[in-house]
């Protein structure tokens, strides 16, 4: 799958696929869905592709390059929000009919990105220093520290965001029905994907370093 590649091309594509993913779930976060009577926001979708790569860095790469890649994700989703909000202000000319529904979409209120940005700090970190403590401990148990990672750093980034964000807004048994079901929707997710997250940290182990 990646034999043309070097595992310091890969780290540059992983980088690119990681800031991406990111700044696109802060993007459909606003808009939530009906799981089965379960309210989630639409972030879910592609927030656990962010936590496997997230995976897959630590594993293969180490906790320093994945904390590198996870600043790198934030400043360059700050940038991104920041754009957004000058594009909002900035008047449109009159034949510019779309005004309300771009600013619906990309506006954000300030709450929830200070939720998003300390929760996407705190859970990815977790997620990223388990990987490692967890590798020193038993480095063949792959599938328990992909999955207790993601479990814990999906769990406290839903526990910071959805408090931050939601609190006083709706009930609290309601509030406590999203953490609990967005933690366990995205760790679900991973396990399922598991057996493509374990073949592509295994193709890129095997690749050269330059």
């Amino acid at each position: 799958m990646f034999e043309n590649l070097t595992k310091t091309e890969l780290y540059a594509m992983l980088t690119g696929v990681f800031t991406a993913c990111l700044i696109i779930s802060n993007i459909i976060a606003g808009k939530t869905f009906d799981f089965f009577s379960i309210v989630l926001h639409c972030g879910v979708i592609i927030f656990p592709i962010i936590y496997i790569v997230n995976d897959i860095l630590a594993e293969v790469y180490g906790y320093k390059k994945a904390r590198n890649v996870i600043l790198l994700g934030f400043l360059m989703n700050l940038v991104a929000v920041i754009c957004y909000n000058v594009t909002i202000i900035l008047p449109a000319p009159a034949f510019f009919e779309n005004s309300e529904a771009f600013s619906t979409v990309l506006g954000s209120t300030v709450r929830l990105l200070i939720a998003s940005f300390i929760a996407y700090l705190a859970g990815s970190l977790v997620n990223a220093k388990l990987m490692v403590k967890l590798k020193k401990w038993d480095e063949d148990k792959l599938f328990l520290r992909c999955i207790l990672s993601t479990l814990f750093g999906e769990g406290l980034d839903a526990i910071i965001f959805i408090t931050i964000g939601f609190l006083g807004t709706m009930p609290i048994e309601v509030l406590i029905i999203m953490i609990v079901a967005q933690a366990l929707f995205k760790t679900v997710y991973e396990i399922i994907i598991y057996p493509l997250t374990s073949y592509v940290i295994g193709s890129v182990k095997a690749l050269p370093e330059n």
